[in-house]
């Protein structure tokens, strides 16, 4: 059985996307990605309790470790 995620024919892209699990899994699609401008800017809008903060958390590479 093979599950098939097809973003671009969702009914709600865009609108959605902030709360869909795919979203949350594997991140938002790249055309959604937003510049250090627009992140600034929103984070203005939401310190002024003007639209709720991001919540976006972007994964990190751990640190490297060998084996011995």
């Amino acid at each position: 059985m093979t599950t098939r995620i097809d973003c671009d024919s969702c009914l709600v892209r865009g609108l959605h996307c902030h709360d869909c699990v795919v979203t949350a899994l594997l991140g938002p699609p790249p055309e959604l990605e937003l510049d250090d401008d627009q992140t600034r800017a929103l984070a203005v809008l939401a310190d002024g309790g003007l639209v709720p903060p991001l919540r976006l958390v972007r994964p990190v590479s751990g640190p490297e470790i060998e084996s011995a």
